[in-house]
């Protein structure tokens, strides 16, 4: 079975509710255990375990978040090789997958042995504290059946 972890930190739950809904869109595939945490309840001996991990960060100035960032960096004291991830945030305004990008960049020059599984995810909110606009929340069922897929294909090789 292939195991998937998604990771995300949340001040006001608009990430938490992203992570929730593509959690439920790779749950819609057999064969994929997905568990979610938020990353104050992570244990960095438990991420090897898992086949891919997913990492969700709000934009923060322009960024992922401060704990996101540092979570990054000690990834890259594991041994990944093999392993996949995949990013989401949300924004609001102009900072349309800034958080993501940086977040893809960080993991290349960290943990170069991680594996892009598909490309980042910039979900939009209304305001500071949301909440996440009606059209947007079913691009994150859709991130988590893209993931699915894609492990499938992997798996299948």
């Amino acid at each position: 079975m292939v195991r998937v972890l998604i990771v995300f930190e949340s001040r006001y739950g608009n990430t938490k509710r992203a992570a929730e809904s593509i959690a439920e869109g790779i749950e819609e595939t057999n064969g994929i255990e997905v568990s979610l945490r938020e990353l104050k309840d992570v244990d960095l001996k438990e991420i090897p375990f898992y086949d891919t991990i997913l990492i969700g960060s709000p934009n923060h100035v322009g960024g992922p978040t401060r704990g996101v960032r540092s979570f990054i960096d000690k990834l890259g004291e594991l041994r990944l090789e093999g392993r996949k991830y995949a990013v989401f945030d949300t924004y609001m305004g102009g900072d349309f997958e800034k958080a993501v990008k940086k977040m893809e960049k960080r993991i290349n020059e960290k943990a170069p042995g991680f594996t892009r599984i598909v490309a980042g995810l910039s979900i939009k909110v209304r305001g500071i504290k949301g909440p996440i606009l009606e059209d947007e929340l079913p691009k994150c069922r859709e991130f988590g059946k893209n993931i699915a897929i894609q492990l499938n294909k992997e798996r299948e090789k």
